[in-house]
């Protein structure tokens, strides 16, 4: 970037180098890798493979709201993975879900919708001043319902309340 008479001025050029690269490999992928004697079809499966693991761990971020511990201990190490499997295999089973469903391979468009339906809370209060709470599913939408019809899935009226 250059100044001249107050004002900014941009200089830019072309990278070839870069160009013919993009023009060769455009919607390519290249795999590099040390194992022999494998297909390239087999290459590629084991490829997807690890981006859907690498996505698990995302998908318990950001998805189910987990942030990242600092483990201190061996043991929270595994409870970590524990977590992170438990959500990876969840995550694999609404995509077969999706998939039986004919609604496709991807069920984050799936898991957004239905994350949006709700519990709330009905307290009523006795006259002996205790409370009685019973934990309600709200009624999904049209939309949602024809999402869980598909997939085979039903919300329960309610939920058990245990105390923690």
């Amino acid at each position: 970037m250059t100044q001249s008479n107050g004002r900014a001025a941009i200089e830019w050029s072309k990278n070839e180098r870069q160009n013919e690269w993009a023009d060769l490999s455009d919607g390519c992928y290249i795999l590099r890798t040390n194992v022999t004697g494998w297909t390239p079809q087999k290459l590629w499966q084991a490829y997807i493979q690890l981006t859907q693991a690498e996505q698990a761990f995302r998908i318990h971020k950001s998805a189910l709201d987990i942030r990242p511990i600092w483990h201190q201990t061996s043991g929270r190490v595994q409870a970590h993975i524990l977590v992170c499997f438990l959500a990876y295999v969840l995550w694999k089973t609404l995509e077969q879900l999706c998939r039986r469903a004919g609604l496709g391979d991807e069920p984050r468009r799936v898991f957004n919708e239905i994350a949006n339906i709700r519990s709330v809370d009905i307290v009523l209060p006795t006259r002996d001043g205790r409370e009685i709470r019973k934990r309600c599913v709200v009624r999904p939408t049209e939309h949602q319902a024809i999402l869980l019809q598909r997939l085979g899935l039903r919300l329960p009226s309610h939920l058990k309340m245990h105390d923690m």
